[in-house]
């Protein structure tokens, strides 16, 4: 099975504003596929359609190299699923939620009391497993919300901002666990506004805007396929005249802009060129204080996208 998730032309509408439009989305078994796109995309639409929440309008969706459909259940089963600030009932406990949820599944006593503790250990709840949800911090019910998406071993995880309300320590560790559990063979699903966090794990992404599939394949495809050239940023101590026009001749160089002791310059490849541009700097007597590239993360990747989307609709 190479795809976890293929939708095929996948609308929904809301009366006369289409939320997802012609949807063709490919998710390959064994990633870490982030899902992008501002407020408003249609991201948590599409999620909702994947897992059998909402009925698409027109399209297709196959999960698993099935056809999802409201008459099957085991499919479903197969599929973890997190919400964006999963609403608990504050009267359980930790413990007593998950064994509901098992109990749903179809899970046996044994089974159950063995997945439970094992799961709030590895989203970080032990020593809190028996108090009430309502006295959870929103981080803590977001770890719970991953371990009940975890419950039934799934083969293919999907995570609506999985990060949202927890602290740098908290982002870091679920950062582990997802990478862990695709190496465990699962597939991942991300949905996150948390742009840096989604380079860090995800191994491909897809970006959508207004309900449309903007582009789609690993962030270097990505970047590669949008031609964008890189930029230098860099600061320097003894900067002159001299040391501007000796950078300004680097074949690679585009153009120089100077701003106090920083130089702007932009390139024309995306290749990267900060070796070149110091040793031209240090040839003409300026000293380098710091030097960083412009232009390859995936927020530049992202904001160039929206910038390029926004333009074309004007």
């Amino acid at each position: 099975m190479e795809f976890a998730i293929e939708t095929a032309n996948l609308t929904k509408k809301y009366g006369s504003l289409v939320a997802v439009n012609n949807l063709d989305l490919s998710v390959k078994t064994g990633t870490i596929h982030g899902f992008l796109g501002p407020n408003g995309a249609g991201k948590t639409t599409t999620i909702k359609m994947l897992i059998g929440l909402l009925k698409p309008d027109g399209g297709s969706v196959k999960i698993l190299g099935n056809r999802l459909g409201w008459d099957k259940p085991d499919l479903r089963s197969k599929v973890g699923y997190m919400p964006e600030l999963p609403k608990l009932p504050k009267h359980l406990k930790g413990t007593e939620l998950l064994d509901l949820y098992g109990r749903m599944y179809g899970m046996s006593k044994d089974e159950r009391e063995k997945q439970v503790p094992t799961l709030l250990d590895l989203v970080g709840l032990k020593g809190r497993e028996t108090d009430l949800i309502g006295k959870y911090s929103k981080g803590m019910q977001q770890r719970l919300g991953l371990a009940q998406a975890l419950l039934n071993e799934p083969k293919l995880v999907i995570l609506d901002e999985p990060s949202l309300g927890l602290d740098p320590i908290g982002m870091v560790e679920v950062r582990d666990m997802i990478k862990e559990l695709s190496s465990e063979g699962i597939t991942i699903f991300l949905s996150s506004h948390l742009l840096h966090e989604v380079e860090q794990v995800c191994t491909h992404v897809t970006i959508i805007n207004k309900g449309v599939a903007m582009v789609s394949g690993t962030i270097k495809q990505i970047a590669t396929r949008l031609k964008g050239s890189l930029a230098i940023e860099v600061e320097v101590d003894k900067l002159s005249e001299t040391v501007i026009e000796n950078v300004r001749k680097l074949p690679v160089v585009k153009d120089v802009n100077r701003d106090g002791k920083k130089l702007l310059i932009d390139l024309k490849t995306r290749d990267d060129a900060r070796s070149e541009v110091s040793q031209a700097i240090a040839a003409a007597g300026g000293i380098v204080i710091s030097i960083s590239l412009r232009g390859e993360s995936l927020e530049d990747i992202f904001l160039n996208l929206l910038d390029k989307d926004k333009e074309g609709r004007a």
